[in-house]
């Protein structure tokens, strides 16, 4: 009997091949297609020289925690201690499926925001917690008063994703002040927080869980250099933790991949002082800004974009299709791929809205937009 009876080929995995066999141009799957930073593609190349390739310490690099540490504290003003809150993860993924199979035990309930990112139902499932997912409104912020509603004893856990993928939106102050009182109020609550797309902000800056003085303390906060240096095959990501939780944590990384790879993680050690990460935002808000200007003669209708490298696009207007088909359609008859939001939805929510990944050369933008602009 299976554990994880209606999960299937992720629709990541389903665009892309169907992108692949129709020669789309693929604007679904999340992964940049510009070149790496030279300084750390010299730096790779240096390390495979060297005596880098056996196993890192399981907590992850000392050099590397180290210089993560120095840049969560020039960035966000709060000292981490790199030895007992740190711990280097193949990709946030993994730090994400570690965290809560660590931490959520047989019958605790989780809360999940949706639309939401597809790895954590199935981990919380395979923790024997409960998934209870919570849609988020219709600007896609958090619906407080059905969080608030959803808040029990059994309630050990919410997970938010801020930046959000698929919207795109980002939590303003007023949310981090509704947290801090929903969890004032339920002791054993932690706060799970995917920063993934934490250096990838627009107008507004990034509020962090690293902000939170007050939750600090309960407060799991997942990064990912691949979504940060756009190496997004490295898999290699980084999670914060206060010392308890942490010791806990690392119990199941021990037994899960042990360590990660070393040569690139004595790559990013050095790499990482090297590199400004706050000049990321406004790379791809060029990006972000060129997308919309291009795609302004279509018929589909743009939603706010707030920070990560995704754009929704209503479009309601070209068609009464299910987004599933729709995308399906998009791909296979004009040539662009993207992603259907209902799939984020537990039940599936259709909001006649589709996800565009903007990470993308400027060439493929102009190329993908053309298509789009005859529809």
């Amino acid at each position: 009997m299976s554990k994880l009876p209606n999960v299937g080929t992720t629709i990541f995995t389903v665009m892309s091949k169907l992108a692949n066999d129709h020669k789309a141009i693929n604007l679904s799957q999340g992964f940049p297609n510009f070149p790496v930073d030279p300084k750390l593609t010299k730096i790779l190349e240096r390390m495979a020289t060297e005596d880098v390739h056996q196993y890192m310490p399981m907590p992850g690099s000392p050099a590397l925690r180290t210089e993560i540490s120095a840049m969560i504290e020039k960035v966000y003003h709060r000292a981490v201690n790199p030895d007992s809150e740190l711990l280097i993860t193949a990709g946030a993924t993994q730090a994400i499926f570690t965290a809560i199979m660590a931490l959520v035990k047989e019958g605790d309930e989780v809360i999940v925001l949706d639309p939401a990112y597809d790895c954590y139902d199935p981990t919380i499932r395979l923790s024997g917690g409960i998934p209870v997912h919570i849609p988020l409104n219709n600007s896609y912020q958090p619906d407080w008063d059905k969080i608030n509603a959803a808040c029990n004893g059994k309630t050990r856990m919410i997970i938010t994703n801020n930046p959000h993928n698929p919207s795109g939106r980002m939590w303003n102050t007023s949310d981090f002040e509704t947290l801090d009182g929903l969890m004032a109020g339920h002791q054993r609550l932690l706060w799970l927080s995917d920063e993934v797309y934490e250096f990838i902000t627009f107008e507004a800056d990034h509020i962090s869980a690293h902000h939170r003085s007050r939750l600090v303390d309960r407060s799991i906060i997942t990064s990912s250099f691949g979504k940060t240096f756009h190496i997004t095959g490295w898999k290699m990501g980084y999670m914060v933790a206060p010392e308890a939780l942490m010791a806990e944590i690392k119990k199941v990384h021990q037994f899960n991949v042990f360590s990660v790879n070393s040569v690139a993680q004595a790559s990013l050690s050095e790499y990482l002082p090297q590199v400004d990460v706050t000049e990321l935002g406004a790379f791809y808000q060029q990006k972000r800004d060129l997308f919309a200007s291009l795609m302004k003669e279509s018929r589909f209708k743009l939603l706010p974009c707030d920070g990560t490298y995704f754009q929704l696009a209503d479009y309601s207007d070209i068609s009464n299709e299910s987004d599933v088909d729709f995308c399906r359609r998009l791909t296979t008859e004009y040539g662009v791929a993207a992603i259907p939001v209902s799939v984020f939805n537990d039940p599936p929510h259709d909001r006649k809205h589709i996800r565009f990944c903007f990470a993308k050369d400027d060439e493929t933008l102009i190329k993908a937009t053309e298509k789009l602009c005859k529809i």
